[in-house]
C-alpha cells in the first residue's frame, strides 16, 4: 500500500503560473488544493484544513498573503512563499520559511516542496 499523496494548498493568482505548478506539484507526487487565486479563497481553504502544506504567492492581485500566513503559522502549518520579488514582502517573522523565486525550474520547486516535507516531519 502507497503513501498517501502530500497535499499542498496553492494560493497563486496568476492563472498560468497556478496552472504550471499544479502541473509540476503533481509530477512530483503532490496532491494540489485549490489553486485558489484571492485572499479571501485563501483564507478559507487554509481555514478548512485538509492539506499538509501550502505554497503561497506573496501578492494576490495587489493584497499581501499575510493573514493566510499568519493563520497557517498559527495552526502549525508549514508554508513557502512564492514571489517575484526576492524576499520582498516576505514578514520578517518569515525570512527563514522555504522560498520560491519566480520564474522557477521543476528542481527549484522540488527542493521547496521537500523542505515542507521535512517541516511537516518535524512537526
Amino acid at each position: 500500500m502507497s503513501e498517501p499523496a502530500f497535499r499542498i494548498l496553492v494560493v497563486e493568482d496568476e492563472t498560468l503560473v497556478a496552472l504550471l505548478l499544479e502541473e509540476l506539484l503533481v509530477t512530483l507526487g503532490c496532491e494540489v488544493v485549490g489553486p485558489v487565486p484571492t485572499l479571501d479563497e485563501g483564507l478559507e481553504r487554509a481555514g478548512a484544513g485538509g492539506f499538509d502544506a501550502a505554497l503561497l504567492d506573496v501578492n494576490l492581485g495587489g493584497q499581501r498573503s499575510h493573514p493566510i500566513a499568519e493563520l497557517l503559522a498559527a495552526r502549525g502549518k508549514p508554508f513557502a512563499y512564492a514571489t517575484g520579488y526576492g524576499s520582498y514582502g516576505v514578514r520578517d517573522e518569515d525570512l527563514e520559511r522555504p522560498l520560491l523565486l519566480k520564474p522557477f525550474t521543476r528542481k527549484e520547486l522540488a527542493k521547496v516542496v521537500d523542505e515542507l516535507k521535512a517541516l511537516c516531519a518535524g512537526a
